[in-house]
């Protein structure tokens, strides 16, 4: 194995002039002062150490002389062969630093890094330690030989692994990054170190494999012992790869780049977006969001494809009556219609099929967000900026003066949000907005518990629709599968329910689908208008259990019964809805 040392002491120094380990040899007699000067003469011709020539001549072996500086610098001695791999810190040390002055980084606790290495009197090695790691060191010594194969072990190039998982064959010329100009791009290009190429081409492969899976988020997850990258698949998280540990830190700069974060600032969250253009018709835009944890950053990309708020409200999968009064609330000239549910939940698309149906050229449309997901044109769309005073409220009460017949709200999280927004509805204006409840008759009590007047929720609320993410059984491996009726009863299906017209269906296994059984993703929907009664419960501070015993007098169902539908169209499993839903 080649030792050259590309910022060797001993390369500057002439052949009479001993380096610290042969000074430390031949003062301790255990080399003549002639053999240890033709030595170090040859390291600086054949420009190695003079460690790894000395072990080559074989004047000594490698374990006499591991266990002489042991003893000689008074450090502990420790054998390689009796640690484990998987211990060793990965990307604590710059390979660059390893490979030129042969020592392996063993322990960080806090400010302290434990090294090996077989040459302690390399004090400029010691020096560069401590300069790139701003910790104390502790050496321990090794024998040289072994050190060389962990190094050879620990370093093999990151690259070489990276392209094993990319593949030789994988080009992306055609992707363009649209957040930065083509002279970023190009300094950006040449200030970069060639041992970057590799984790360009693995985050464009990783970007291009989570669209084509039809994925929602990539998240980059750095630990102790390894990395992982894992991709939201149909709501489900599938781990994708397990890239070298060495390459979170070059990763994670790239992605930071490219969505104009700062990369020197590693200790609080950034959020950024990027756009990647595949050609001149396809772009897709990203969301990252960064989270310092205590192995390094961990980055959240969100993929934002606008397609899925061109695809019109059809595609939603609302059963016709929940579409029928979708489309008459959105269509009254005021009031204001809530989507509620948990996060991930489809809020955001349902609001943009919303606005991409009403955006018209004679309608004026503003958007308040945090942070804006997906680009509508013809509508004007703010990003909510906290830190600048941007917020809800100070983008509505603008919106205001800009005379708005529709406006979003990309979140009512405060009692200021809500009182703005229900008064914009009350005074001639279309508002939609989202809240965190768990179905449609809680929300209402929701904003009531912010204190928003019970008279003020009654005269501007007109509909709630309450939504879940089912996955969607692959049409190419479900199967018809027997449940006892006794488990349908239970699961909220009717006797009537139970004539023998249908089967329920379960997730089988193919290609298609990846093995999963799933394949996509539906809406079920609580679509509650808010009727007379319900104003009147509203308007006496009746419960939420008051309003969903209405609602279901008036023909709204819970989302566990519009799940059922979707299971009895074999659209969906039994077992899925049961998980989505609560009853």
């Amino acid at each position: 194995m080649s030792t050259v040392l590309a910022a060797s002491p001993t390369q500057s120094k002439s052949s009479t002039q001993l380096s610290g380990l042969g000074h430390a040899l031949v003062q301790s007699d255990q080399l003549q002062r002639a053999v240890a000067e033709q030595i170090q003469k040859r390291a600086v011709e054949s420009r190695t150490s003079f460690i790894a020539t000395l072990l080559s001549s074989g004047s000594m072996s490698a374990a006499d002389l591991a266990h002489w500086v042991s003893k000689t610098f008074a450090l502990p001695m420790l054998d390689l062969d009796a640690l484990d791999p998987a211990r060793v810190p990965p990307g604590v040390l710059d390979p660059k630093i390893i490979q030129a002055y042969k020592v392996l980084p063993l322990i960080k606790r806090g400010n302290k890094l434990v090294v090996a290495t077989a040459d302690p009197a390399d004090h400029e090695a010691e020096d560069k330690i401590k300069f790139q790691t701003q910790a104390a060191v502790d050496l321990v010594v090794v024998e040289y030989d072994k050190l060389l194969r962990w190094i050879e072990q620990s370093t093999q190039s990151a690259s070489t692994q990276i392209n094993a998982l990319v593949g030789e064959d994988f080009d992306l010329g055609d992707l363009d990054d649209g957040s930065r100009d083509a002279s970023a791009e190009k300094d950006a290009a040449a200030g970069a170190d060639i041992d970057d190429a590799p984790v360009v081409r693995f985050l464009q492969k990783m970007l291009v494999d989570a669209i084509n899976m039809r994925a929602s988020d990539l998240h980059f997850e750095p630990f102790e012992n390894f990395y992982r990258i894992r991709f939201r698949v149909d709501g489900e998280l599938r781990e994708i790869a397990q890239p070298p540990v060495a390459i979170k830190e070059k990763l994670a700069s790239r992605i930071k780049v490219i969505s104009r974060l700062d990369i020197a600032e590693r200790r609080v969250p950034q959020d950024g977006r990027m756009k990647l253009r595949f050609g001149p018709e396809k772009s897709i835009d990203f969301r990252i969001s960064t989270l310092p944890t205590i192995h390094g950053e961990k980055i959240v990309i969100r993929i934002l494809d606008s397609s899925l708020a061109k695809m019109g409200i059809e595609s939603l999968g609302y059963e016709p009556d929940e579409k029928e009064r979708v489309m008459r609330a959105i269509k009254r000239p005021y009031g204001m219609v809530l989507v509620t549910g948990p996060t991930g939940s489809g809020k955001t698309v349902s609001l943009y099929s919303y606005l991409n149906l009403l955006n018209q050229p004679g309608v004026n449309i503003s958007t308040a967000e945090d942070p804006v997901e997906i680009n509508l044109p013809g509508v004007n769309q703010v990003n909510v900026n906290e830190k600048a005073g941007l917020n809800f409220a100070t983008a509505l009460r603008a919106f205001l003066r800009q005379d708005p017949d529709i406006i979003m709200v990309g979140e009512i999280r405060d009692l200021e949000t809500a009182d703005i927004s229900i008064k914009a509805a009350q005074t001639g204006h279309m508002v939609f907005s989202t809240l965190h409840t768990n179905d449609a008759p809680t929300t209402l009590t929701r904003l009531m518990n912010m204190g928003v007047p019970a008279f003020n929720i009654a005269s501007s609320v007109i509909l709630i629709t309450a939504q879940r993410l089912a996955r969607k059984l692959c049409p190419q491996c479900k199967s018809p599968m027997d449940i006892p009726s006794a488990a349908l009863l239970e699961a909220g299906f009717k006797d009537a329910d139970l004539d023998g017209s249908w089967k329920p269906y379960k997730p089988g296994k193919c290609s298609a689908c990846n093995g999963s059984g799933y394949k996509g993703r539906l809406g079920i929907y609580q679509a509650m208008p808010v009727s007379e009664e319900i104003q009147r419960i509203i308007l006496h501070h009746g419960t939420a259990l008051d309003i969903a015993d209405q609602a279901k007098r008036d023909g709204v169902r819970t989302l566990r019964e519009s799940g059922l539908i979707k299971v009895k169209q074999g659209l969906t499993s039994l077992e899925e809805v049961l998980a989505v839903t609560n009853e």
